[in-house]
């Protein structure tokens, strides 16, 4: 009588453990119908183990897909073995809402499972069952490690100002496009911008307005360039597009329609708008240039002779213009 109360109080404190343990807990038959759901799942679910009881796992969870976790228990059931889902390769297996606070950015838990094989005395596989773990904390902070990276990685290609590429990641850019063209044979060109007059406007009006300059470049520039081309800061007061598939006639009317629109831009100050114009220079990749260095020092040559002769125009680049 003793030993049986023994039996009786360990089946009692054990049915206690698995009711209260921090992990979900589910018994299935091979039927896939709930033997068992711990008060870790009606919590989460707001299904109560009475109600869960006998009830079929796909019926009672929909967004579980039942041809794969089939697949995946299938293997249980004859090889004995357990199995695993990870929440990097499936985000959970049952859809429970966060609730957590220190991670309440998910909108639903993150969850690890495992699928363990459960023996009867036969040493016959009829059950398995499956362990719920709560990996929404690793979750997050991975992916706020990730993101902290991403975030840095877009800070160091990144112009702080206007937000467009830098020079460093632009020349790369200009590398590759500079290889594929003498390969293929097809023409691309660069274009040099530079804002007229920055160095007064910051004088005049101040930095903070020379900046403001510098940002309503970049934005109409932004939005003039074709998503296939590749636009930088090239620092100071100097902006650098290059324009794939483009010869020197679809070159120029491209530079042509920037340099106007930047034209028809007005920045607002205390006193009076600052008017804004660019000079242009272009060069078309040709078999003169034995790097892309070359290349970019053509359209810089192009640059400094628009400027030279006043401003607000574009050049075409032209071999005459200086000897390499």
């Amino acid at each position: 009588m003793s030993n049986a109360n023994i039996d009786l109080g360990d089946i009692h404190w054990l049915m206690d453990i698995l009711q209260n343990i921090d992990v979900g807990l589910v018994v299935l038959d091979h039927n896939y119908n709930v033997q068992l759901w711990n008060g870790f799942m009606e919590s989460h679910s707001g299904i109560s183990p009475q109600k869960a009881k006998d009830q079929n796992l796909f019926e009672l969870c929909p967004e579980i897909p039942g041809d794969w976790f089939k697949q995946k228990s299938e293997a249980v059931f004859q090889l004995k073995t357990r199995t695993f889902t990870i929440w990097e390769q499936r985000p959970y297996l049952f859809k429970f809402k966060n609730y957590r606070p220190i991670t309440g950015r998910a909108a639903n838990m993150y969850q690890n499972t495992s699928i363990i094989p459960l023996e009867s005395v036969d040493k016959q596989v009829d059950h398995i069952c499956i362990i719920v773990y709560d990996v929404t904390d690793v979750a997050m902070n991975r992916q706020d490690a990730e993101n902290a990276g991403r975030s840095l990685s877009e800070l160091s290609q990144t112009d702080h100002l206007t937000e467009l590429n830098n020079r460093m990641i632009w020349e790369q850019d200009v590398k590759r496009e500079f290889t594929r063209c003498r390969r293929s044979g097809t023409p691309s060109s660069i274009a040099i911008l530079d804002v007229d007059n920055l160095r007064n406007i910051n004088a005049g009006f101040g930095h903070n307005v020379g900046d403001q300059v510098l940002k309503v470049v970049a934005e109409s520039l932004r939005q003039t360039t074709r998503q296939t081309d590749f636009l930088c800061r090239f620092g100071g007061d100097l902006f650098a597009v290059l324009l794939i598939d483009s010869d020197e006639s679809s070159a120029t009317e491209f530079a042509e329609r920037m340099r106007h629109n930047i034209a028809q831009l007005e920045v607002a100050t205390n006193n009076q708008p600052v008017q804004v114009t660019s000079s242009i220079g272009l060069a078309q990749i040709n078999n003169r240039f034995d790097s892309h260095l070359r290349w970019m020092l053509a359209a810089n040559k192009a640059l400094l002779h628009a400027k030279q002769q006043g401003g607000n125009q574009t050049t075409l680049y032209h071999p005459k213009m200086s000897e390499f």
